[in-house]
């Protein structure tokens, strides 16, 4: 077949609506335009590299040599280590890694994470983080320790990515106030055009979305009808699809699957499963569009094995062109790799002809399975299915990789809209990185796939690499908060996942560059932020909020009203809206609402205008808000309850005030 037995069916998760929000101005500053910092991050993506920092580790005998093995350099290792000279013991490891071939980096992780351990030792941290985490992808024995270990020293580092469910509860209380929706993306089967009872999976589809193609089983063999893998294509417009049609001419009655359309729709990579001229299990084939000499039609021909060049003994599958299509990558599992599947690639030789396929390497593969790559035909950015890399949401799960003058980049996994605690395969995108295709079963059955689409997601976008790094602090203590953190696009209307500040209060988000933003940070113990933003380059900024004491009565400023009115003014809502969000955000939560007066005028009166003001607040917060207001208690307590000694008008006006008490359940 195509497609490995071992898999599983894609279980993505389903995309729902973003944090709705209002563009409302935060009483302490949070939501006036910053001046943004731009970082000046180093670049260190190198193929066949370590990249992190400044680091650059080159192996140079990958698909050179299969194992290398000096035992007079381990000898000088041994005799540094024992001088406890780890300064000369740190060049002589590094100089053996540098050298391994790709069975060392399962034979020998040992020096991987002693070369680590010397890097951090020595205070290069970021060095050292990166070789753990190269052993985390190719250490065959027991991870725990060194999973344990990476994770403390990494702490401050990763991404708590908040849960879905939950935060689309939030999402649910703020609905009746926000007036500007986020991108609400939606998962939608591609309909009865496309799919149909059988398996349906596999999708490739052309840079214009005018050519989808995939693999499907609704085709049956042999008096038994037992379903047999055919090649299938939709013509589109407009996101609308033609009834599929079956590629006849490529067609037989073996396996036919896995196609990958050149941009010009003139070539087409496909795999057959043991064919008469096949040389493995499953080999990748072309074809090309030629005219009919009878009907004078395009039709699919000139079907051809690649060859022993390319094909070996194994299983072959899931070719992708590169963008300048002289590279085809595509899944094995022949030996000689670094797990049970990796990543290959072939590149055309000056004949024209196809070179003998080469490893992608140990920043790619791992000892696990890497399979399903597809590049994207207008970016250098190669996506792929892993069960090897460390820290990931399911089973197998996307990543993508930069190629920056055609070297690589550390994989980087794109997230819970699309990785779910299942698996994910076969993930295509259109050429304008607007929609992705795969395919899912309802019932988690393979046999019951349909292809799905659904918009790209930020942290699948192949141009997502600007860094936006932040932190929240309370403005008096500097202490840091717990809060949950929200992206909004709002020039591209692409989603991006919420995430948990982390514990010392920052956050960090892959964005597009000269985008403009919303960020908005909510909490139990603060005012939410709003912040607008556009990013220009890598950028840090620091936010600050007012925390929430629930031990002493809250002041805001601009909650002034007109002598002896009650009337809310519009300068008011702004600091209202702050309490308002606050309340939604967190429905267990009540409030008192406490009004006071100077001692100016009748006693009585002021009773009744501190009342009526209370009041005022409390139905704005009830009418516009929409909260229960069986959470708010409103009372007036006119000149009774004095900050000062009224001496001075300042004195006077600070006693004229409204309280804000939050009371915890």
């Amino acid at each position: 077949m195509s497609y490995k037995k071992h898999k599983k069916p894609i279980s993505i998760r389903s995309l729902l609506a973003l944090l709705l929000f209002l563009f409302s101005i935060c009483l302490y500053g949070q939501s006036k335009k910053r001046s943004l910092k731009a970082l000046q991050l180093a670049d260190t993506s190198i193929a066949n590299r370590v990249p992190s920092g400044d680091f650059q580790l080159y192996f140079k005998n990958i698909n050179k040599i299969d194992f290398y093995e000096n035992e007079s350099l381990k000898y000088a290792i041994k005799k540094a280590e024992d001088r406890q000279d780890f300064k000369k013991a740190l060049e002589l490891i590094e100089e053996y890694v540098s050298q391994f071939g790709i069975r060392n980096f399962y034979i020998d992780t040992y020096m991987i994470w002693k070369l680590g351990q010397l890097y951090e030792r020595f205070g290069n941290l970021n060095k050292a983080k990166s070789l753990y985490k190269l052993v985390l992808k190719h250490h065959r024995g027991d991870l725990k320790k060194v999973l344990l270990y990476y994770d403390s020293i990494t702490f401050m580092e990763k991404d708590y990515w908040v849960p879905l469910d939950y935060y689309y509860e939030l999402v649910d209380l703020r609905k009746d106030i926000d007036t500007l929706h986020p991108p609400h993306s939606v998962l939608l089967n591609m309909g009865p055009e496309v799919n149909s009872k059988a398996a349906d999976y596999g999708p490739a589809i052309n840079p214009d979305k005018t050519m989808l193609l995939f693999t499907s089983k609704r085709n049956k063999k042999g008096l038994d009808k037992i379903p047999n893998e055919d090649l299938f294509f939709c013509k589109g417009e407009d996101g609308f699809w033609e009834p599929a049609q079956a590629f006849n001419t490529i067609n037989t009655d073996l396996n036919e699957g896995s196609p990958c359309l050149s941009k010009n729709g003139n070539k087409l990579f496909f795999v057959r499963c043991n064919g008469r001229d096949g040389y493995g299990n499953c080999d990748i084939y072309s074809a090309d569009k030629v005219t009919d000499e009878i009907t004078g039609e395009s039709i699919w021909g000139n079907v051809k094995n690649l060859g022993p060049k390319v094909n070996g003994r194994a299983w072959d599958s899931q070719p992708s062109l590169s963008r300048t299509e002289d590279t085809l990558y595509f899944a094995s599992d022949r030996l000689g790799g670094f797990g049970m599947s990796d990543i290959w690639f072939t590149y055309k030789e000056k004949d024209g002809s196809w070179a003998v396929p080469l490893n992608l390497g140990p920043i790619i593969n791992t000892r696990g399975n890497e399979v399903s790559p597809f590049f994207h035909p207008y970016y250098n950015v190669l996506y792929y299915s892993s069960n090897g890399h460390p820290l990931s949401f399911g089973d197998f799960d996307i990543y993508k990789v930069r190629s920056i003058n055609g070297k690589w980049d550390e994989p980087r996994n794109i997230g819970p809209l699309v990785n779910g605690k299942g698996s994910e395969y076969y993930f295509t995108i259109d050429g304008k990185a607007r929609d992705l295709y795969y395919a899912r079963s309802e019932h988690d059955d393979i046999n019951n796939l349909d292809l799905y689409s659904f918009p790209l997601p930020m942290e699948a976008q192949p141009t997502s690499y600007t860094k936006l790094k932040g932190s929240l602090v309370d403005s008096t203590t500097k202490q840091t908060v717990k809060g949950i953190v929200s992206i909004i696009d709002l020039d591209h209307g692409i989603e991006v996942a919420p995430k948990f500040l982390r514990p010392d209060g920052t956050f960090e988000f892959d964005l597009i560059n000269n985008n403009r933003y919303m960020l908005i940070i909510q909490g139990d113990d603060f005012f939410s932020v709003e912040e607008e933003l556009t990013i220009k380059n890598d950028t840090l900024i620091q936010l600050m909020t007012k925390m929430i004491d629930i031990q002493k009565p809250l002041i805001l400023d601009r909650i002034e009203f007109e002598n002896g009115k009650w009337d809310i003014l519009p300068e008011m809502k702004k600091s209202l809206d702050l309490v308002m969000k606050f309340l939604l955000d967190n429905p267990s939560y009540k409030l008192k609402i406490s009004g006071h007066t100077n001692s100016d005028g009748n006693h009585a009166a002021n009773m009744t205008l501190s009342q009526n003001r209370a009041n005022s607040i409390k139905e704005y917060l009830v009418n516009v808000g929409k909260i229960d207001g069986r959470r708010i208690e409103a009372k007036g307590y006119g000149d009774t309850k004095p900050l000062r000694v009224e001496i001075t008008q300042e004195d006077k006006k600070i006693n004229r005030r409204v309280e804000f008490e939050v009371m915890r359940p």
